[in-house]
């Protein structure tokens, strides 16, 4: 019966690409080519990577990306297969949407979204934008995040086949096929890959009673994952399957020497098919969007390695189906206005005990208006957001959340240079977890509220110089955030029973800043990419707590930094990379136990080669990446320690 129901809705997800097929015409004519934006780009906060700058970095997921942006913290639960979380501007992972092509990435269960499962392969283009872009006409999920970042694939413009290799350190190997298709207009790609590790890596440990060097235990991984996409003009469509077995390493709690071993099994099974068409008549603009998700995840502890550890072997399956429609209108050249309908409706099911399914309705409306007269540029928003759950647990199902918020974006261009200020209230509303989970879940939970100030300046000059072309990117922004009501977890009722509870107000200032100059002559390129982040994140909570208030947030450095330099000539290109984080506290029962600063030094080489093969002249490329060059010994996470020098060789034959 599930299956049927599957199959009902793919085909009715599937049925309008057949139909534009069908009429190739009437699609051309409507068909919206390229979405602009009617505001200039300056007016939001984004940084970017994109193209040949994306694939020349030493990185192999969305994680590994996005680190090299200012304002961002990646939280890595060690191992290399871990869980990879974001962190901007330390509004908490649940405040950071994840889109692709403009759709959602979605988890109602706990509201996060392991970033370590999308590739880089299939990607034109990594965004992060602080509070949310501003497109001509988007949905209104769009405007409910405090942060958005926007992964973009790469449409194929020729036929294309390429198979890659890699070996790596700790008995990683990994192959990945990748075949693009571009027909009548019609173009797509299908992506294949599948990678195993053993994950024992070497790392040093210090305790009050030994110094030695011990290797990560259960840290491997074993994953496939397939993916397709499918465009034309204004129709873009994608589908996602993972598939993934790991361990969860413990934290290092005791002594290397001890027998105790922690053992922890995890089981992923993820799809996705999402679908989006656009198209404009005249001064009107529409778009539609929907999609289709499943989860099934199994978490197993009950092995005989685990004597102190409670042993559970828990199964969670979630179900998500979303749509939107989105309009705009262009009354005059500098106006455009733009409203959005979303409805999403998640399922959960677990075999906890005292659990039953509970169902929710998420519901969005927005309405913005965008204004673009001579050099002055605002966008101003408001939305709507309505939860409502449904669940036959004897305690019942959380009161219906109904909220309203609104945003404001304001730029002026003077001589090339644009000043921006901009203001958002935005919240997040308790997960399924927060909840509902047995034993720790809290009914009466509130919505966390972020409050967000940001002034601005971005400037985007370029030269001719010597035959070449000289361009710079200049940004800086500092900023303001107040998070209320945060949600978190806490030992209310004894050490081993935990609760779910508002309680916290933390408050923090900071400073981004960006600068990239890139040049190009000739056969050669050159790029210089910066970033900087300088923020004081303080737990302002309760006044007559001399131990916490006005004290650093865990985990949030004070300084980071990110320098990188990319040398390219006929294909050949190296990379140099240096990213250093700055002390952070990690506990307030001991201030002096600190996480200690880091460097993590990174270096890329590639190189094509060129080999003919039945006539046709194809290409062999090979990379070798040094990850961590200096061995630093540091941590995300408090006992979780990093991988140190690590090495990868690629191969990359293409047709």
């Amino acid at each position: 019966m599930k299956s049927a129901k599957l199959c009902i809705l793919l085909i009715a997800i599937i049925l309008p690409a057949f139909a534009f097929a069908q009429d190739d015409d009437l699609h051309d004519s409507i068909a919206l080519k390229e979405v602009q934006v009617l505001a200039k780009r300056p007016l939001a906060t984004v940084q970017s990577l994109k193209g040949e700058e994306l694939q020349a970095l030493s990185s192999t997921s969305v994680a590994d990306a996005l680190k090299y942006f200012a304002g961002v913290q990646i939280k890595d639960y060690g191992g290399l297969g871990g869980l990879k979380t974001i962190n901007v501007r330390s509004l908490g992972a649940q405040h950071v949407g994840i889109y692709i092509d403009g759709i959602r990435v979605t988890n109602a269960q706990n509201g996060t979204v392991d970033l370590g499962k999308f590739s880089l392969t299939t990607m034109e283009s990594v965004e992060l934008f602080n509070a949310n872009k501003l497109d001509y006409c988007q949905s209104a999920s769009e405007y409910a995040s405090g942060a958005t970042v926007y992964l973009r694939t790469r449409r194929p413009t020729s036929d294309s086949l390429s198979v890659q290799v890699r070996n790596a350190s700790f008995g990683t190997y990994m192959a990945k096929v990748n075949a693009q298709l571009e027909h009548k207009g019609w173009s797509g790609f299908v992506d294949a890959e599948w990678l195993t590790t053993k994950g024992d890596y070497p790392f040093r440990y210090k305790s009050q009673y030994e110094d030695t060097i011990g290797h990560r235990k259960n840290s491997d991984i074993d994953y496939y994952r397939i993916e397709g996409a499918l465009f034309k003009g204004g129709f873009a469509s994608h589908i996602y399957y993972y598939d993934s077995e790991r361990g969860c390493p413990g934290g290092i709690v005791r002594r290397l020497s001890d027998k105790y071993t922690n053992v922890g099994r995890e089981w992923d099974r993820d799809f996705f098919y999402q679908m989006s068409y656009q198209w404009e008549w005249g001064k009107h603009r529409f778009k539609a969007n929907g999609k289709y998700t499943s989860e099934n995840l199994r978490y197993c502890t009950d092995y005989p390695e685990n004597q102190n550890t409670a042993k559970v072997d828990n199964h969670y399956r979630q179900k998500d189906g979303y749509g939107a429609f989105c309009y705009a209108w262009t009354p005059l050249k500098w106006l455009s206005l733009n409203t959005s309908y979303d409805v999403r409706y998640s399922l959960l099911h677990a075999d906890l005990k005292y659990f039953d399914a509970v169902h929710r309705l998420d519901q969005k409306e927005v309405v913005s208006a965008q204004l673009n007269w001579n050099d002055i540029q605002l966008a101003a928003s408001m939305l709507h957001q309505h939860y409502h759950d449904f669940t036959k647990v004897h305690t019942g199902a959380a009161d219906p959340l109904d909220r309203w918020t609104p945003s404001i974006t304001l730029g002026y261009t003077l001589y090339g240079v644009t000043l921006r200020a901009w203001y958002k209230k935005i919240f997040r509303a308790p997960t399924l977890n927060d909840l509902y989970y047995t034993q720790v879940g809290n009914r009466n939970l509130k919505p966390e509220y972020t409050k967000q100030l940001n002034i601005g300046v971005e400037w985007n000059p370029s030269l001719n110089l010597s035959g070449g072309n000289l361009n710079f990117h200049f940004q800086a922004d500092v900023y303001q955030n107040k998070v209320e009501d945060r949600i978190v977890c806490l030992p209310l009722k004894g050490t081993y029973t935990w609760s779910m509870m508002n309680y916290g107000y933390t408050f923090c200032q900071g400073l981004n800043a960006t600068g990239n100059i890139r040049y190009k002559i000739n056969n050669w390129n050159f790029s210089l990419l910066t970033s900087l982040t300088w923020q004081r994140d303080l737990n302002r909570t309760d006044p007559e707590n001399e131990d916490t208030y006005n004290k650093p947030i865990c985990y949030s450095p004070t300084l980071s930094y990110g320098i990188t330099g990319i040398v390219g000539w006929k294909g050949v290109s190296l990379t140099v990379s240096d990213l250093h984080v700055s002390e952070r506290m990690w506990s307030y029962a001991d201030p002096e136990d600190i996480l200690k600063p880091y460097n993590n030094i990174d270096l890329k080489l590639t190189a094509p080669i060129p080999v003919k093969i039945l006539g046709s002249r194809n290409r062999l490329g090979l990379s070798l990446e040094v990850n961590d060059l200096l061995d630093e010994q540091y941590e995300h996470i408090p006992r979780y320690p990093m991988p140190g020098r690590n090495y990868r060789l690629t191969a990359t034959f293409t047709l």
